[in-house]
């Protein structure tokens, strides 16, 4: 049974200040522009039907969620002021805030969270789990909503962040195609920031909002979103103070170090807990190699997970087997992998599988596509090439924009495997059995189930997690779930990123909740040039 869950705005008020990004002055000071720098362009700006990181950062800039939360994800006001969960936990009612408006003019009503709500189930990767019990949204008046579950869903509540459940507006998007409707590259929302131009290649300008509902802020007069995907010149925008400000480490890792020695620079660990990563060697289990396991076995112990720490993430990070990340304590298991670096039993494998060597020592060729946005996954690519070379695999790699990357893996699915990587954010049922569940096997869905992965004892066990109310029993099916997937080898899981954020010290107050980057920077400020 879920107790009663109330929060409030004097609560937030009461509660502790979460603070970021340099020592608070007594007064936050109004005006400038802040640079915004990410190492890869958005395919849409609002976070609706992707989940790709570049689409995170940017989303909740205009278009915010329900609730936001503190560093242990604690929820706290935002589109929401106050809520109740029911003692069954099938009933939670959010009550709305009054008199906000759209950017174009329009009151924001309860009708636009229940249409949100209904479009995310349909169109987002990860929300046909995340909402799979809601049944309906009850709208008894234009400020209250009432979300009606079939079965509890003891994560729901740390769901509502802008950028994972994001509220949109229904007048906006009823009757049209969601998937390519115009507004996704030019929002309408109800935050800090209206959006103003993309340049495409270049950057996006965001201008304050001047009617937002919490008043005085926001305290910048612009955010401007800089594209940059070469890691030096992003490092040299950092020194010469073109940008200023930057999540997910988003520098070179082996130029960290020499940043860090730079006064004007600062460096924050906070505002990642919603979201922790785990990379991952993914296998279209359709492809005519990979399909038969002992080939995936042989890969798996061709691969060496410390030595992936040091040559691609530079000890920035922690070696996992399991699709679960170690910051989700509750859940993960540390159990070593099934398949331990081995050459020897790779090569056995692969011998009996029937690829013997040819004349060349190559037992079959192979491509891998690697996700372009992080450079740890490029360097991990390089590291696998070098490492089936080992085994006989001769791997070309595949150098691709996000975009066509997506469409590929998603949509085409003409790859043999991928180097990706998967936030699990704040549960498993979330971030983790998007990938896994043969439900969520869903063509042209980024981030969903891109392996075709089919078992239905992990189907069981993550739709009883789904709805279990006992931690305890909870804990035990995730268990479960992650020795048959480390067992049959959907991918290899690899390494959890440590992520840190830059920031120049004249930026103040950037990664208050445990979004972080991913929040909407209302109350960022800048000291005067």
């Amino acid at each position: 049974m879920l107790p009663l869950f109330r929060r409030s705005l004097l609560a937030a008020a009461l509660g502790v200040s979460l603070l970021s990004g340099g020592a608070q002055a007594a007064q936050p000071q109004t005006g400038g522009t802040l640079n915004l720098v990410l190492n890869y362009e958005p395919p849409a700006l609002i976070a609706l039907t992707t989940v790709a990181t570049p689409a995170l950062s940017v989303s909740a800039k205009v278009t915010e969620g329900l609730l936001s939360y503190d560093y242990d994800l604690n929820p706290q006001p935002q589109l929401a002021t106050r809520w109740e969960i029911s003692a069954d936990g099938t009933r939670y009612t959010f009550h709305l805030r009054p008199n906000v408006k759209w950017h174009d003019g329009q009151p924001f009503t309860s009708a636009d969270v229940a249409y949100s709500i209904e479009l995310l189930k349909k169109v987002h990767p990860r929300a046909s789990s995340t909402f799979a019990n809601v049944t309906k949204v009850e709208t008894p008046d234009a400020l209250t909503a009432v979300l009606v579950l079939s079965r509890p869903a003891p994560y729901l509540i740390k769901a509502f962040a802008a950028a994972e459940s994001p509220i949109v507006p229904k007048h906006i998007y009823d009757g049209s195609d969601p998937l390519t409707n115009p507004h996704n590259n030019a929002p309408v929302g109800t935050g800090p920031y209206i959006f103003d131009k993309w340049v495409r290649g270049s950057y996006i300008l965001y201008r304050r909002n001047p009617d937002y509902w919490d008043k005085n802020r926001p305290y910048l007069d612009q955010l401007v979103v800089k594209f940059i995907p070469d890691a030096a010149a992003r490092s040299v925008a950092f020194e010469t103070g073109d940008a200023d400000l930057g999540y997910r480490t988003p520098v070179a890792l082996n130029d960290v170090a020499r940043l860090k020695q730079l006064p004007q620079l600062g460096f924050e660990t906070k505002g990642n807990s919603y979201s922790y990563n785990v990379s991952s060697l993914q296998f279209n289990l359709d492809d005519a190699h990979f399909k038969d396991l002992r080939v995936r076995q042989a890969v798996a112990h061709a691969i060496n997970r410390d030595v992936i720490l040091q040559v691609a993430y530079f000890g920035l990070g922690q070696v996992t087997a399991s699709p679960i990340a170690p910051g989700i304590k509750a859940y993960h298991d540390p159990a070593p992998s099934p398949y331990a670096f081995d050459i020897k039993k790779a090569n056995a494998l692969l011998d009996q599988a029937g690829y013997a060597k040819g004349s060349d020592g190559t037992r079959f060729s192979v491509t891998l596509d690697y996700n372009p946005i992080a450079e740890d996954l490029r360097k991990t690519a390089e590291y696998t090439r070098s490492a089936l070379a080992k085994i006989g695999i001769k791997v070309t790699l595949r150098a691709q924009d996000l975009s066509s990357f997506v469409r590929r893996i998603y949509t085409d699915r003409d790859f043999a495997f991928t180097l990706n990587g998967h936030s699990n954010l704040y549960d498993p049922t979330v971030g983790v059995q998007r990938i896994y569940w043969s439900k969520n096997f869903r063509k042209g869905v980024p981030f969903s189930n891109a392996s075709d992965y089919h078992n239905p004892e992990v189907d069981r066990l993550l739709e009883a997690a789904q709805t279990e109310n006992d931690p305890q029993k909870r804990v035990e099916e995730f268990k479960a779930f992650q020795k048959i997937v480390e067992q049959d080898l959907p991918d290899i899981n690899l390494i959890s990123p440590q992520f840190i954020t830059i920031y120049n010290r004249r930026v103040h107050d950037h990664s208050v909740t445990a979004d972080g980057i991913e929040g909407n920077l209302s109350q960022v400020w800048l000291d005067k040039k």
